[in-house]
């Protein structure tokens, strides 16, 4: 598999790369670590999210809580008050995600050379 190539079905079932892979293009979107940081410490409000995470539109902000659900990360809580009141808050599998992902951008930081490299011409990312 090269590394521009995504992962076939039949690949990801037995590839551990895959699964990281999956992982990642699930929860790299531009706002999905933004609500997932959000909601770590309690359960947070839909307005206090969008006045949290600044530039997202509404309609991203309703899309990414649910795809953020379906993959078990996050748990949402409707109200029955007149307007609707909705909170969201991490899982616990949501937290140890987390906590791995910045364990990762601590190894960045101490390798800023290879963290780097697709940025440069002529690095990983220039293909």
């Amino acid at each position: 598999m090269s590394r521009t190539t995504a992962c076939t079905a039949q690949e990801g079932a037995g590839r551990e790369v895959c699964t990281v892979l999956d992982l990642l293009g699930r929860v790299s979107g531009k706002w999905s670590l933004g609500v997932l940081s959000e909601t770590l410490h309690g359960p947070v409000r839909f307005s206090a999210l969008e006045r949290s995470l600044a530039g997202i539109s509404r309609r991203i902000l309703t899309l990414t809580p649910r795809e953020l659900e379906e993959d078990g990360l996050l748990v949402r809580t409707v109200y029955p008050t007149v307007p609707p009141r909705v909170e969201y808050a991490a899982t616990d599998a949501a937290r140890e995600l987390y906590e791995r992902l910045t364990g990762l951008a601590d190894w960045a930081r101490r390798h800023p050379e290879a963290a780097a490299a697709g940025r440069r011409p002529g690095g990983a990312g220039a293909r």
